[in-house]
């Protein structure tokens, strides 16, 4: 009975390890290249768009401050695109 109460609780702390893990996401702007699209042009963002976006969230304020990537995350459809997936617009 201890054993498997043992267990359980190693299972639930991995558990918990990956959530925090996955928040914890790098920041990698190579993730966001599939947004580009809508980003560049205004085009509807694709799910796979918006998962990325979400993934990068935190990092938002980082790449617009980067000289080579700033006028592509301050744009107006950069904009357009994290509302469109529901994503709020930072305030960097």
């Amino acid at each position: 009975m201890a054993m498997r109460k043992t267990k359980e609780l190693l299972l639930v702390a991995m558990m918990l390890a990956l959530v925090v893990a996955a928040r914890a996401a790098p920041c990698e702007v190579g993730q966001l290249t599939v947004c580009m699209p809508a980003i560049t042009t205004g085009a509807k963002p694709s799910g796979a768009c918006c998962a990325n976006l979400g993934a990068q969230q935190g990092c938002f304020c980082q790449y617009a401050k980067d000289p080579a990537l700033g006028r592509y995350i301050t744009s107006p459809h950069a904009r357009d695109t994290l509302l469109s997936c529901g994503l709020a617009v930072p305030r960097c």
